[in-house]
């Protein structure tokens, strides 16, 4: 009878240990589907405007800023202008009060100057002298022209007569003198082409620095006492001129981009763009495609394609050659279906998003038009409202902690569990 009672508790024992373990394994069963739920981000299908963009990066371009300098070395003994002013182009920016050297190279520039007054001067002294011979011979061949000899009663030329050397003569007299002067016309111009340069050649090493253009004084620096000095070239040839000021005109700003070869095919001449700089990037400005060289620039085996950008827009804060991003608008599409791009998958050439139906993902074949960085046009196969998969987060619990990986895509997350 004890037997018999033992016997029954070992059994009691070895039941409890029993529903134990299966209590267990039905835990764990539960837990494992739990852990291996399915979430899947969510998009809906919308319709709105999409906005096709290239991305280039570059500088602001330094076209509307002018650079002051002169080859003039002394000492400053007068200002007329301070940082900020507007000045006209010839305008007075200082005086300088020349070192010997100053006053040799303002000495041969001045005499090279008078040197070109003088050439001009002999040059339309010439050219008078052309015109009046030109004139004169033309007189005489006039006259014989009209001269009943060489031209009929009712006025028309007597072509018989009008082949004596006499009428010949006159006639290449009268063109060679003026040759002669339409040559010395040009002889003239060159004349004064030659003085304007001198003069500003003049201007550079004269001890009163002008204006070269009209705009807002930046960057001038010069004090009453300040030191310019000479400086040599990279060759060490010759006198490089000292940079004193920059003068920034009245010109919008404009912003040169690198673009790729694949991109550059994308963009037109009057494409729109937004422009954001590494300055302020809580800023965006807007403006509009003003050149495009086709001919691109290679750099260590990339070849980049600038266009430039003229901004709408002038802004103080925006700085010759600070660092910009524009993104060019290469098309706009108003009322179109859209979807994250995120959503589309490719099989064997052909184009389909995961959409949900009943809670489950089905295969839907679609067909796209254009696409931005972020959505893509659906032309076919879905409809406005519907519900695409964007990505699928699955989750499993390591070592009691849990780890999701996202297959692709963003959107809202719908949670789907299964097991058993």
């Amino acid at each position: 009878m004890k037997y018999i009672k033992q016997l029954s508790l070992k059994a009691k024992i070895i039941l409890a240990t029993g529903i134990i373990i299966l209590a267990w394994l039905g835990y764990s069963r539960i837990l494992g589907a739990k852990n291996n739920a399915v979430s899947y981000k969510t998009a809906t299908v919308e319709k709105g405007t999409l906005v096709v963009t290239v991305t280039g990066s570059g500088q602001v371009s330094t076209a509307n800023n002018g650079t002051v300098s002169t080859l003039a070395t002394g000492v400053v003994s007068k200002l007329y202008v301070k940082d900020g002013d507007e000045v006209k182009s010839g305008d007075k920016l200082a005086d300088i009060d020349l070192d010997l050297q100053g006053q040799q190279n303002a000495q041969q520039a001045l005499s090279s100057y008078q040197s070109a007054q003088n050439t001009l001067a002999a040059a339309q002294a010439a050219m008078y002298t052309t015109q009046s011979d030109m004139f004169s011979k033309w007189n005489t061949f006039f006259n014989l022209a009209t001269d009943g000899k060489y031209q009929n009663g009712d006025g028309t030329p007597n072509t018989t007569n009008r082949t004596l050397p006499e009428f010949t003569t006159a006639d290449d007299d009268w063109l060679a003198a003026e040759a002669k002067y339409k040559n010395q016309q040009n002889v003239v111009n060159q004349a004064q082409t030659a003085l304007s340069a001198a003069w500003s050649s003049y201007q550079q090493t004269s001890p009163t620095i002008y204006a070269p253009i009209s705009g807002t004084v930046n960057g001038f620096s010069l004090q009453v006492g300040s030191v310019i000095t000479a400086s040599a070239n990279s060759n060490n040839t010759a006198q490089s001129a000292t940079k004193i000021a920059s003068i920034k005109t009245k010109a919008l700003p404009m912003v040169s981009v690198n673009l790729t070869e694949i991109d550059i095919p994308k963009i037109k001449l009057g494409d729109k763009a937004t422009i954001t700089f590494d300055a302020f990037s809580d800023r965006t400005f807007t403006g509009k495609v003003i050149s495009i060289d086709t001919a691109g620039v290679v750099v260590s085996g990339v070849t980049n394609y600038p266009a430039v950008i003229k901004l709408d827009t002038d802004d103080e804060a925006i700085l010759p050659n600070m660092a910009a991003t524009a993104n060019i608008i290469t098309a706009t599409k108003n009322d179109v279906l859209l979807v994250p791009s995120a959503a589309i998958q490719t099989q064997n050439g052909s184009s389909y998003v995961r959409v949900l139906k009943n809670g489950q993902p089905t295969n839907v074949p679609v067909s796209i038009g254009l696409s931005s960085t972020s959505q893509t046009e659906i032309t076919s196969g879905l409809k406005e409202g519907d519900t695409v998969v964007t990505g699928v987060i699955s989750s499993g619990t390591t070592n009691q902690n849990s780890q999701r990986t996202s297959v692709f895509g963003g959107g809202r997350i719908m949670r789907i569990g299964r097991g058993g």
